[in-house]
């Protein structure tokens, strides 16, 4: 197969035509370091204790909530029989989370993804224990302790929770604790696992190096910053100098019987295993799985940007934004006044942005600087280079803010922000007016952030697969945008992340981002 070809299917952080850039340095590998993490943090959060720890804390708080429900020790060792069946409520609880999948390890669960099986867990199990009492008495247990319990058993398990995985968070992020992982494959894709595992400690895995039999360039793959250790033939040593916990398998030149052949070996090496499948760009979370005979098949749902599913979420769009424009009218009206105070022209800054399909539309924002583009040049306008001249991954570290400066100017003296603007940046006020947008049918509440005509038309041909963000309307806020990537950040990590959005969308993803949009809106983040 022609190389070439694989790269413009794998890469997302190189231009996928032309020359490499000749200005562009590749990092170098680091040092080789030691992967193993020791001591009763690492025991706790990350090995054998985790599988402990979660399930004893839950049901300790949960004992203590049925025992609060009961009125403390006093109603515990004094239970009437008609409120006995309580006692079942944490056992039935622990094992309706259990069947839920809640005790497994996962890379990097957020809190809000455990709140609907949370919830219907505990449920279901205050709904059976009542069932148990009208079995066993005749009758459901006392309706007050039965409700208290329910509600004191939901705050337990979540606060638990919530509190845990801080906890595993703070000290992943810390690199207090981890598992050293080992890459199989130093070209594009593992070279590009590599430096997303660096930058993001709270998945808990730290690489430590590459193997593969003929690994490619650094050059070629944009930078490699971890060393490449050997080959698959060195596996056995490395597990056992390194402390290897975890290997993902990445696109290499080793032959599919010898990459099988290793995942057996990793397996009775009790190492865990991690594949990142060849076709990544086309799965989504409603893979299907079957086998015919012993032969594994996977069937592919893909979401349709055109069906009846995305015709309900632009009605619900249109419908709250008009409900949120009517209630906040009051907050626009004092928005408007300080803004024309404080700027001296129009309230609203209005720019063409390229939407669903690559249709054009005008997009609205308060006003938050003096001046105009035309006057000033586009804010971003090195930032663009950056990207054209394949230097996206590194931009987010050499520029300031978005907005902050005339093109090319670091002068604090040329800030064009006012007073106010400042203040609505910093609460993402200044896009209340795409409210608008999105009740006149050109944006949604959630979706990729649009960008201007010029820019869409550069970065298209150079940044894979930034057309298909167009496959639905921009958005207010995006998937992008709560994990972190906003203003002048890695443009091929938002388009991956704009990407994931279209291909697992749902209704229940969309308000887990306007949550996480919430939480962020009084972040300091420009």
């Amino acid at each position: 197969m022609d190389p070439r070809h694989i790269t413009r299917q794998t890469s997302g952080t190189l231009p996928l035509s032309g020359p490499l850039p000749a200005t562009r340095e590749a990092p170098q590998p680091q040092a080789l370091r030691s992967g193993v993490f020791s001591g009763p943090l690492q025991w706790l959060l990350e090995g054998p204790g985790w599988g402990v720890l979660r399930p004893a804390t839950d049901f300790v708080l949960l004992c203590a909530g049925v025992a609060l429900a009961l009125g403390g020790v006093h109603g515990v060792l004094h239970v009437s029989e008609g409120r006995a069946p309580l006692f079942a409520l944490p056992p039935l609880v622990m094992l309706l989370l259990y069947l839920r999948g809640l005790y497994r390890t996962r890379l990097r669960a957020l809190v809000l993804d455990g709140v609907a099986p949370v919830v219907s867990a505990v449920s279901v199990a205050a709904m059976t224990v009542a069932m148990l009492g009208l079995f066993v008495n005749g009758h459901i247990p006392n309706q007050n302790a039965w409700v208290r319990a329910w509600l004191f058993a939901l705050l337990a398990v979540g606060a638990g929770r919530v509190t845990l995985s801080f906890a595993q968070r703070l000290a992943r992020s810390r690199r207090l604790v981890g598992k050293p992982v080992l890459i199989m494959g130093a070209g594009m894709v593992g070279s590009q696992v590599a430096r997303r595992l660096e930058s993001h400690p709270e998945y808990g895995l730290v690489p430590i190096g590459f193997l593969d039999d003929d690994p490619r360039s650094i050059a070629e793959v944009g930078g490699r910053e971890m060393p490449v250790l050997g080959t698959v033939e060195n596996l056995d040593e490395t597990v056992e100098q390194m402390g290897v916990r975890n290997l993902i398998v990445a696109f290499s030149s080793v032959a599919d019987a010898r990459v099988s052949r290793l995942i057996q070996r990793c397996q009775e090496l009790g190492v865990e295993v991690s594949v990142v499948p060849r076709m990544f760009d086309t799965i989504n979370n409603r893979v299907g799985y079957d086998t015919v005979g012993g032969l594994p098949l996977m069937s592919f749902t893909t979401v349709n940007p055109k069906g009846v599913q995305f015709a309900l979420k632009h009605a619900i769009d249109r419908v709250l934004a008009g409900i949120v424009l009517l209630l906040a009218s009051p907050l626009f009206l004092i928005l408007t006044i300080a803004v024309k105070l404080s700027t001296g022209g129009p309230v609203l800054f209005r720019q063409p942005r390229i939407g669903l399909d690559g249709h054009e539309f005008e997009m609205l924002k308060f006003r938050t600087m003096r001046g105009t583009p035309d006057e000033h040049g586009e804010n971003d306008a090195n930032w663009a280079e950056q990207v054209l001249s394949g230097d996206d991954d590194t931009v987010y570290s050499s520029f300031v803010p978005s907005g902050v400066h005339a093109a090319g100017v670091k002068d604090d003296a040329d800030d064009r922000r006012t007073g106010v603007g400042r203040l609505l940046r910093r609460m993402s006020l200044d896009e209340l007016p795409q409210l608008w947008n999105v009740f006149n049918g050109d944006m949604s509440l959630i979706g990729p952030r649009p960008e201007r005509a010029s820019y869409v038309r550069r970065f298209e041909p150079v940044v894979y697969r930034y057309g298909d963000r167009h496959r639905v309307k921009s958005g207010i806020t995006g998937w992008a945008q709560v994990n972190g990537l906003r203003g002048q950040t890695s443009l091929a990590e938002r388009v991956e992340l704009d990407n994931y959005y279209i291909a697992h969308w749902s209704l229940g993803l969309d308000l887990k981002i306007l949550a996480l949009t919430v939480g962020a809106l009084f972040r300091h983040v420009e």
